[in-house]
């Protein structure tokens, strides 16, 4: 008998010393900046939306092509970057009644969990970082698509997020009444990400 445990604990040995074939094949890709927007829209004197975007997103994303539901994301938004078209209005989203630029420059993301939600979708569960709070929310991503080859040999794929906070949740309480009724700045804002992520080269072995 003794042989046969032997055995057995030689195998049990191996196979946790050998990574899974899912961990093999994770691989990181970078977040293309030049391709990539954080989009929101709010509720503006309670009859039309303004939208906006901040045009300054990095981050990494991880997962297994065959298991897409291995995702993991990490994202930073710089929240200098926010564009609505209304310099002013810009201005005053930077200041201290909404995002307090200064003391809060960016916004993060970083994914605890994911699962698939169809064919072409999942959902990735994480903690979004706003004006110093954080809490957890779910994006409802669609994609990513088929990897493809750009002109330049790099690998690419694009996904999209949406997700939809209340904005007092994270602090960004500033407000003002409506004569006849309502208010300014509805609480709650619609986020899109549509992301284009580059696949890592790999760094050639040091020589010896």
């Amino acid at each position: 008998m003794k042989p046969r445990i032997l055995t057995i604990l030689a195998a049990a040995a191996v196979a946790l010393s050998t990574p899974s074939l899912a961990a093999a094949a994770a691989a990181t890709w970078d977040i293309d900046p030049s391709h990539t927007a954080a989009q929101f829209s709010v509720r503006h004197l309670m009859i039309s939306n303004v939208r906006g975007e901040f045009g300054k997103v990095t981050g990494t994303v991880t997962y297994d092509e065959q298991e897409v539901s291995s995702i993991a994301v990490d994202v930073t938004i710089d929240a200098t970057s926010i564009d609505t078209r209304e310099p002013k209005r810009d201005e005053h989203l930077r200041s201290p009644d909404f995002f307090d630029v200064a003391k809060y420059p960016t916004i993060t993301f970083k994914s605890k969990r994911s699962e698939k939600a169809g064919t072409g979708k999942f959902k990735v569960v994480g903690d979004l970082t706003i004006h110093g709070v954080t809490k957890e929310v779910t994006l409802d991503v669609e994609g990513p698509t088929p990897a493809i080859k750009d002109p330049w040999g790099n690998v690419k794929v694009g996904a999209t997020a949406t997700t939809k906070v209340n904005r007092k949740e994270f602090g960004l309480n500033w407000n003002a009444a409506l004569e006849t009724g309502g208010v300014v700045v509805g609480d709650e804002v619609s986020i899109t990400l549509d992301v284009e992520i580059v696949k890592k080269k790999e760094e050639a072995p040091a020589a010896k």
